[in-house]
């Protein structure tokens, strides 16, 4: 089953419910372990990267990530063009629920076109590697002024048998409280889709903006690997 195919057997009316309730959703299994194994390999091919950035460098957390160049290898290009027009139509509930005069296009290089009007060139899918120690602290992947409110994150390696800890955090900013923290375990090839930056949430007044962040808890043992598909580009 090619990635067309995968992504339109999904049931992506309880997805968006997910996404709508809680600001993300998992997908089971959405890459094989073969398939996982194979993503991870590439990270040792250093002509697939236009960037690597060592995180304690930027205080960004500890660990090492590194940025695809154009064009991306093609399963992740195909995924990425397959599940954005669904993940653009639940965006566009969001704006309209929260009265934002914002409306993202059906399809993904119209996203990258207005990209490419506010000089955001770069491409933002990466991969992550964190061993023992290694953690990612609280923040939004934004970019630039154009961006596109939902993301994915699809796990390589097995918690629990790779490594232990590292677990996904979410983060929720509640109105008038502290934050409430969310956290996650997705399995080796599980595709964990979750807000950028906010997500709606309804109050007795209407939706406001629930302000959210992600990163990752402190790797206790082995190693750690996870790719992120981000559908936005970055400001050169």
């Amino acid at each position: 089953m090619n990635s067309k195919q995968k992504t339109a057997t999904l049931q992506w009316s309880c997805i968006a419910e997910s996404l709508n309730n809680k600001g993300y959703a998992i997908i089971p299994e959405f890459f094989s372990a073969e398939e996982c194994d194979s993503l991870a390999n590439l990270y040792n091919n250093p002509t697939l990267y236009r960037k690597t950035v060592v995180m304690e460098r930027h205080r960004f957390g500890l660990g090492e990530y590194k940025y695809f160049t154009y064009p991306l290898p093609e399963v992740i290009a195909s995924v990425r063009q397959e599940i954005y027009p669904y993940l653009s139509a639940i965006a566009n509930t969001w704006m309209k629920a929260l009265n934002i005069n914002t409306m993202f296009p059906k399809q993904l290089e119209q996203l990258h076109e207005q990209c490419r009007t506010n000089n955001q060139l770069k491409p933002t899918v990466l991969i992550l590697k964190y061993g023992k120690g290694g953690f990612n602290t609280l923040h939004q992947d934004l970019y630039g002024d154009v961006y596109f409110p939902l993301q994915t994150v699809v796990m390589l390696t097995q918690p629990e048998t790779d490594y232990t800890g590292g677990e996904f955090v979410l983060t929720e900013q509640v109105p008038k409280a502290q934050s409430k923290a969310i956290v996650l375990k997705p399995n080796k090839g599980d595709m964990l889709i979750f807000t950028t930056n906010f997500r709606p949430a309804k109050s007795s007044k209407g939706y406001y903006r629930a302000a959210m962040r992600h990163g990752v808890s402190e790797v206790q043992s082995g190693k750690r690997m996870a790719m992120g598909i981000i559908f936005h580009d970055a400001v050169t």
